[in-house]
């Protein structure tokens, strides 16, 4: 097999993670509405069952670290795949079956275990085996894997939903919604077995002939011993007989950055408008119902047009200069949004303004993000440390999502001067922060191998 082959056969496998990541968080949205009825769900238990998923997600990532280091990158890919089929199937329960609200639950949150498992080991799984001049891009399939499967879920729900009468959509409709995941799933599952184990993962068990023939497929016999030796190096410094401290002063230093990063990533507001997207264009925009569906589709489009340029420059300019073009943009489309809604003068540039935030989103801290996270934490603590950054990211998802719809509903945000605009303000004060953190603490890793990475830390 031709190396080009192999790496994209590599990249696909691992980004359909991603692909699950966005499926799987997107079916719900689908479903919730039918599900809803057909359940006779109060808001309490409606807001449960949407969110169940998030703490599967927080668990999975938390304990995603440990089981990489135990079993691997590739067999913790694979536990997640499995975790993707079952709560695919058992969410739609067939109606031979007692399903409940209580099940319902129980196999969505199996979900967010796949999900946390595969949101750190997928991107790190990618860092660890690509070339360091296309790394970048690479893991950026990651991200735009998940956002085709926010896009690809949204098509088949709305099939499914579209070619149902609402009694059927109410009474299974649903459970073909949670089904069709099964598809890319199965896939994902499949297609596993078939890919290598990070040769970074065997070099940290002393699988070095096996690591080297990785690493031969990868890059050719010449660099493969260059590579390996960087690897073995970095391994022997990092230990030096003695177990690594994650609470020495340093290993906390890196951990911490990693972590505030990928908080930030969360509160730039990108899930307040991806989860609340209709009710924004509805309530805050003035748009119809009618006009949402369109609306939705736009957002959907923008942002998998601007991750494909992230894909095609993090490479060519640098992680840092794509995050404060993107904070620009958010800042700028975030301004559009809130000035509009506080001269309540909302339409078209309202409009552009959150357009102008997804497409900054999607250019930088939606793939940088990943592609940072998979690369600059040492390879003694990778696993550990990008656990508990993801584990981070999933809990200010949380709290994203649980205080936008508050905040838009507070009587200090619908009374003047703020209009409707107060979360897009704090949202831009967070964006500040994040110009400053990349200035102040993120290093320049392009074209940098992971080991050359390390000693920026030194």
């Amino acid at each position: 097999m031709k190396k080009g082959v192999f790496l994209l056969l590599i990249a696909a496998v691992s980004a359909l993670g991603g692909l699950l990541f966005g499926y799987d968080t997107g079916v719900i949205n689908g479903a919730q509405f039918f599900l809803t009825e057909h359940f006779s769900l109060s808001d309490g238990l409606k807001g449960w069952v949407v969110g169940s998923a998030l703490l599967g997600c927080f668990v999975g990532a938390i304990v995603a670290g440990p089981l990489s280091i135990k079993i691997g990158r590739k067999w913790s890919l694979i536990i997640s795949a499995i975790f993707f089929t079952l709560s695919a199937y058992g969410s739609g329960l067939p109606e031979l079956f007692p399903q409940s609200v209580s099940m319902l639950v129980f196999f969505r949150i199996l979900g967010g275990l796949g999900i946390g498992i595969a949101s750190m080991n997928a991107p790190m799984y990618i860092a660890e085996i690509a070339p360091s001049n296309i790394r970048g891009r690479m893991v950026t399939y990651y991200q735009l894997a998940i956002v085709i499967g926010f896009f690809v879920v949204f098509l088949a729900t709305y099939y499914i939903g579209n070619n149902l009468t609402e009694a059927e959509n109410i009474e299974f409709g649903w459970r073909r919604m949670f089904w069709s995941e099964l598809i890319p799933s199965g896939l994902f599952l499949i297609l596993l077995f078939f890919v290598p184990k990070s040769p970074r993962w065997l070099a940290l068990k002393g699988q070095d002939d096996e690591a080297l023939l990785v690493l031969n497929k990868i890059n050719g016999e010449t660099e493969a011993l260059q590579e390996m030796k960087q690897i073995k190096d970095s391994l022997n410094e990092s230990n030096d007989g003695i177990k690594v401290s994650y609470f020495s002063k340093a290993i906390l230093v890196i951990i911490a950055i990693g972590t505030v990063l990928s908080m930030l990533q969360q509160f730039t507001g990108i899930n307040a408008v991806l989860y609340y997207g209709a009710d924004i264009f509805e309530k805050a925009l003035g748009f119809g119902k009618e006009d949402v569906l369109a609306q939705q589709i736009l957002l959907a489009f923008v942002n998998l047009v601007f991750t494909f340029v992230a894909m095609f420059t993090v490479d060519k300019f640098g992680r840092k200069p794509l995050l404060y073009i993107g904070s620009v943009g958010m800042i700028v489309g975030f301004l559009l949004l809130g000035i509009s809604l506080q001269q309540q003068n909302v339409g078209m540039i309202s409009l552009i303004g959150v357009l102008l935030f997804i497409a900054s989103f999607a250019l930088s801290m939606g793939p940088v993000v990943w592609v940072l996270l998979s690369e600059m934490f040492p390879n003694k603590i990778r696993s550990v440390a990008m656990s508990v950054a993801v584990a981070a990211q999933w809990a200010a998802n949380y709290v994203v999502s649980q205080s936008f719809p508050m905040v838009m509903g507070s009587e200090t945000n619908n009374s003047a001067p703020w209009n409707g605009s107060l979360p897009y303000f704090i949202f831009i004060a967070f964006i500040l922060i994040i110009v400053f953190v990349t200035y102040k603490f993120i290093p320049e890793t392009k074209g940098k191998s992971l080991e050359e990475i390390e000693g920026f830390w030194k």
